[in-house]
């Protein structure tokens, strides 16, 4: 009835959604601009600029970790078909990955972010990361291998890095043994670090453990404990420097047993270890039992097989 007026009011429109658009985007321009760095970083914004520095270089240690790690393990078995899952609840930011095969029949990891405790023996933490791997050859000639790492900061100024570093054996060589324990002992005498100590504590375990407890080889060490390593260069450098040639001397030695022959004697050990290390999850692991989820730790850490 009145055209112009319409047309008016269509034109009318058209420009108040166009400005608009053009303030929303400003808007977000100018918020991307002046956000503080915090912002982008959120999970490091309660740290100094020291401590955000030794954290970034954690997390890219742990990367060139999984990398290794997955990259390793999908050249042994042909394939690099991997399964990724997050659980995440108000307690932890969680990711499991799991590659499965006919020479490593299963390769897992956990990378955690603790948000706050969960159990009586857990401390509120300002920053914190755990990085676990646990892998399981088909061949019993190498036993399995646990392998965890976790660095944090405190509210007071404490830190520390920490882990555990060790092979269950199966029906593993005394030679192969005493290659794993040299490359450790070379890291330990390179650091100055006790390694009767460390060997120890990884036999017979740390103060919260349960019954059935894992039999590990003594090849590595455990760096758990009350006295935690405080987290300074040289700590860092030593338990990452462990971390990974330890992984790398174990890997290598799954790529050179695989085709090894073995006896029903050496299946039967490793029916042994594996029924070991479920025990060790159920039984025996504070964390395992009071902190994480079982779907976590089962889909991280068991074996394929478990025989009873």
């Amino acid at each position: 009835m009145f055209p112009e007026v319409n047309k008016m009011t269509s034109s009318l429109q058209f420009r108040l959604t166009v400005v608009a658009i053009i303030v929303a985007v400003f808007l977000a321009l100018v918020a991307l601009i002046w956000s503080p760095p915090a912002a982008a970083d959120g999970e490091f914004s309660r740290l100094t600029a020291e401590q955000t520095a030794k954290a970034k270089r954690a997390l890219q240690f742990l990367d060139e970790m999984e990398a290794l790690y997955f990259g390793t393990v999908a050249k042994l078995n042909g394939n690099d078909e991997i399964e990724s899952v997050d659980i995440n609840d108000e307690f932890a930011v969680r990711n499991v990955k799991v590659m499965r095969g006919p020479v490593v029949e299963k390769a897992g990891r956990m990378r955690t972010h603790t948000l706050k405790p969960k159990a009586d023996f857990q401390e509120v933490r300002l920053w914190t990361r755990f990085f676990s791997a646990d892998v399981h050859p088909k061949t019993p000639k190498v036993g399995m291998l646990h392998a965890a790492i976790t660095m944090h900061f405190d509210s007071d100024g404490g830190s520390a890095v920490a882990g555990w570093v060790d092979i269950l054996p199966a029906a593993t060589s005394p030679e192969d043994l005493d290659h794993l324990k040299a490359v450790a002992d070379e890291i330990f005498a390179k650091y100055g670090k006790d390694a009767a100590r460390h060997r120890r504590m990884s036999i017979e375990g740390t103060e919260g453990e349960g019954t059935r407890r894992r039999e590990p080889a003594g090849v590595g060490g455990s760096f758990y404990g009350r006295d935690l390593m405080p987290w300074t260069e040289e700590n860092f450098a030593f338990m990452t420097e462990m971390y990974r040639e330890f992984f790398r001397a174990y890997l290598n030695l799954i790529d050179q047993r695989q085709n090894d022959p073995v006896t029903a004697e050496d299946l039967a050990k490793q029916d042994y270890q594996r029924r070991n290390w479920w025990e060790d999850r159920w039984y025996s692991d504070p964390y395992t039992r009071n902190v994480v989820p079982m779907d976590v730790w089962a889909l991280s850490t068991l074996p394929p097989e478990v025989k009873f």
